[in-house]
């Protein structure tokens, strides 16, 4: 049986640029939290770590230290029933600098 040949270009890719199927991490924020060192030390297994956000609101995507994206968190379904993935809602504005 013949396996899918993965090395096609995603629609829309731009072929003359050789860095366009480099693979690069996506850093997903969801929240932060600001815990005392002492509170940290006294956490045991099943202990919760509250964060500064909802499970509603948009996570931020990072490449590096630079804001890409927002979007929500979803899960998938079918095949990859119950990991997660982002639906992107905004794209930063990457000619400028700024969102």
């Amino acid at each position: 049986m013949d396996q899918p040949d993965n090395s096609k270009p995603a629609p829309g890719a731009d072929l003359r640029n050789p860095f366009a199927s480099v693979p690069i991490e996506i850093t997903i924020s969801v929240g932060k939290t600001r815990p005392l060192i002492r509170d940290l030390l006294k956490m045991e297994r099943n202990a919760v770590l509250p964060l500064d956000r909802r499970v509603s609101d948009p996570v931020e995507l990072y490449v590096g230290e630079r804001l890409i994206a927002r979007g929500e968190l979803e899960e998938m379904g079918g095949d990859a029933r119950g990991q997660l993935a982002v639906r992107l809602t905004e794209v930063a504005d990457q000619q400028d600098g700024t969102e």
